[in-house]
């Protein structure tokens, strides 16, 4: 098959990846929830060898991410994982964990459930990051996110733009402690959490 592209992916990939560099230094084995077309997986494992990068996605998609690790033919990229927030969830310890662009694309229901069902997968030391972008104080953090939140909700009423303290709450809930809000392009962020162990 055709390997699907993102345009947002090529465009991120690197300031994302010296984040990861810095944060998942000691870190062996992520999953990442919500892999997409599969590009960052291909990028993040290729340049992140020490890792084991488990991709994972809803049923759908998993053809698409299979095409894109098929092709790199890599030795730290097992077969993507089926997940599903509300449904199936993959078994296993994972001592970091990555996400792109999607607490904005689930309901808030979804995202709630998925930090309340974290404890379940991460390792007591667990490092999770996450990409996006995030309200602060219940405002836009730039004109580009309010035209981008009003296109996200033209889509579906489920999705919008994620405020951080509430994003936060759930975090803490789920016993993990913001320790970095890190500015990325295109008024995006990389929040990371520890565990508390």
């Amino acid at each position: 098959m055709e390997k699907p592209r993102s345009p947002a992916c090529q465009r991120n990939r690197e300031p994302i990846l010296d984040v990861l560099r810095e944060q998942f230094a000691d870190r062996r084995h992520v999953l990442e929830i919500g892999s997409g077309t599969g590009e960052h997986a291909v990028h993040f494992a290729a340049a992140l060898p020490q890792l084991t990068w488990q991709s994972s996605d809803r049923r759908e998609n998993l053809p698409g991410i299979r095409a894109w690790l098929d092709d790199a033919r890599l030795p730290n990229t097992p077969a993507p994982l089926e997940f599903d927030v509300g449904g199936h969830w993959p078994a296993g310890s994972f001592d970091a964990l990555f996400s792109a662009n999607t607490l904005h694309i689930m309901c808030w229901d979804e995202v709630r459930q998925l930090f309340a069902r974290l404890p379940t997968i991460l390792a007591s030391d667990a490092v999770v990051v996450i990409y996006g972008p995030f309200n602060y104080d219940g405002r836009y953090s730039s004109q580009s996110n309010a035209a981008f939140d009003v296109w996200l909700k033209e889509r579906g009423e489920r999705m919008a733009i994620r405020d951080a303290e509430a994003v936060d709450a759930l975090a803490s809930q789920a016993g993990l402690q913001l320790v970095a809000d890190i500015a990325m392009p295109a008024n995006n962020r990389c929040r990371v959490w520890h565990r508390r162990g």
